[in-house]
């Protein structure tokens, strides 16, 4: 995206969540203290995987590469917002507005991917509990973290690659960081392929991990109700409890992103359910696989 006919390098203005003065105070207490808790939270899963031995296990392999991902997809945002509302600046250069976009679309991605591999973990260990081992190795499990990592590295820095190519003088951006569409919609030049490479972005990144999600838990709940005893049910639908929280909670915020920008078309909710998706969402899975597994609580 490049400046036009000018030869300065465009700067875009984030109009944030409010432009009543008066709230800044309250918006600036409410997101740092929401960042810090997703921060600490998040580290402490980490910090009890890697401490307690009990927890070396892929299922917990995973969830400390999702934490670590959680702080990061915050970390992409939400500073930026606290800088701009401290220093009542809007301005965001050229250069860190391509950056934003890379890393949210990279880490947005990681969490879909790795959710996806979480679920698949469930699903061998109900499903196939004599070949868990065997299938789950630790080979297996890095190599799909890798596999993910390079999927969502490669993708992003195509789009950020493309995005090169349009031209734009600078514009402002109703949001409160550099997303991806509201990038685009500020181009003053031909979008088609960016729109396209967008559909199919969200194809990859979004709807075939979902599928993968939900036919492992089809697969799960299958497996559960030729259970025989209840017990057994129960011990079983526990296992994932934590883990279809997380997933539907990232995945519902996720889809009303979408649905209040192609639908609604209102700003405001689209914010609110970007809230939701980057913010809300890192900060609440520490507590819920922590609240809901006592391996965890009880290494914390």
């Amino acid at each position: 995206m490049e400046a036009g006919n000018s030869t300065e390098v465009p700067q875009f203005l984030l109009l944030g969540l409010s432009e009543d003065l008066a709230l800044q105070p309250v918006l600036f207490g409410l997101f740092l203290s929401m960042y810090l808790v997703t921060v600490l939270g998040n580290l402490l899963i980490i910090l009890a995987v890697g401490s307690d031995p009990h927890l070396h296990t892929p299922k917990y392999f995973f969830l400390s590469h999702l934490s670590c991902v959680d702080i990061c997809f915050t970390s992409t945002t939400v500073p930026k917002m606290l800088v701009n509302i401290q220093t009542q600046s809007k301005d965001v250069s050229y250069v860190g507005c391509l950056i934003q976009v890379y890393f949210c679309m990279v880490f947005a991605g990681l969490e879909d991917f790795l959710l996806t591999v979480m679920a698949y973990d469930r699903y061998v260990a109900i499903c196939h509990p004599l070949h868990y081992t065997a299938f789950m190795n630790p080979r297996l499990c890095g190599l799909l973290v890798l596999a993910c990592w390079f999927t969502v590295s490669w993708v992003s820095l195509l789009h950020i690659l493309l995005m090169v190519r349009l031209t734009c003088a600078g514009t402002e951006i109703p949001h409160f960081f550099c997303e991806l569409g509201q990038v685009l919609m500020a181009a003053c030049s031909d979008a088609l392929i960016n729109d396209i490479a967008l559909y199919v972005a969200k194809a990859l990144l979004g709807v075939f991990p979902l599928t993968g999600v939900l036919f492992s838990y089809y697969q799960i709940v299958s497996s559960i109700a030729r259970m025989a005893s209840t017990e057994g049910r129960y011990k079983a639908f526990s296992t994932c409890g934590s883990h279809l929280s997380v997933v539907s909670l990232f995945y519902g915020t996720g889809l009303g992103v979408y649905f209040s920008a192609a639908v609604t078309h209102s700003p405001q909710r689209s914010l609110i359910a970007s809230v939701m998706y980057t913010v809300v969402t890192p900060m609440l899975n520490p507590f819920i696989y922590s609240l809901w597994n006592r391996d965890v609580k009880g290494a914390l």
